[in-house]
């Protein structure tokens, strides 16, 4: 795969100390084309699953790989819809999968994908996976946190100190895969990127 300079890159994951598996995949791409690289950029995906190990690890996997699949093969020059059709996408494959094997009833998996176009930040976004810019010493949660706290926090009726320690911190309001229908964060305009930004994309695992 190649990696224009510009940006460095780098994706880790750690089972941690409380666990025997992790349920998480990410993903990276740009294109080999530097017309293509012009108008899709570079892609950056993290995915946690859920719904038990196998189940879990899967839908993170599918999410990902149907995120690159479908994003590398748009057609189009917007890249934040782009992100829809493939998020969507990925959505719709990961009920599929589960509906044909019934042993995994109740997978699915939080997503948030980012793409960097130029100096521009385009996003799709779902469950608890957060994106955070780092600019000058300060840190910038971009995304809002699709769970029970995050609306208590959005309501004002819990600080977000108190939402960090809330024992239902982990009970999401959405996720790809599991409802109907697919409910996602996604800007209308791009968040503008400076030349020392740092972007990180990561699971609660590591926010938390």
């Amino acid at each position: 795969m190649k990696v224009r300079a510009g940006v460095e890159v780098s994706g880790q994951s750690d089972i941690g100390c409380l666990r025997l598996n992790n349920e998480d995949s990410f993903g990276y791409w740009e294109p080999e084309e530097d017309e293509t690289f012009a108008r899709k950029g570079r892609l950056a995906i993290v995915a946690d699953g859920m719904g038990g190990y196998e189940g879990g690890q899967e839908a993170s996997r599918l999410a990902v790989q149907t995120l690159v699949e479908r994003y590398s093969g748009y057609e189009g020059n917007d890249p934040q819809q782009a992100l829809i059709e493939a998020l969507q996408a990925a959505h719709e494959g990961i009920r599929r999968y589960g509906e044909n094997h019934p042993e995994l009833q109740g997978m699915g998996t939080t997503c948030t994908a980012a793409a960097i176009v130029g100096d521009s930040l385009y996003y799709v976004h779902v469950g608890d996976t957060r994106l955070y810019v780092i600019r000058d010493g300060s840190i910038k949660q971009v995304t809002r946190d699709h769970s029970y706290v995050g609306r208590l926090v959005e309501a004002g009726m819990i600080t977000r100190a108190e939402a960090e320690r809330h024992p239902q911190r982990n009970i999401l309001t959405a996720a790809v895969g599991t409802a109907p229908d697919l409910i996602m964060d996604a800007p209308e305009r791009p968040e503008p990127l400076r030349k020392s930004d740092v972007v990180v994309i990561c699971t609660d695992g590591l926010w938390g």
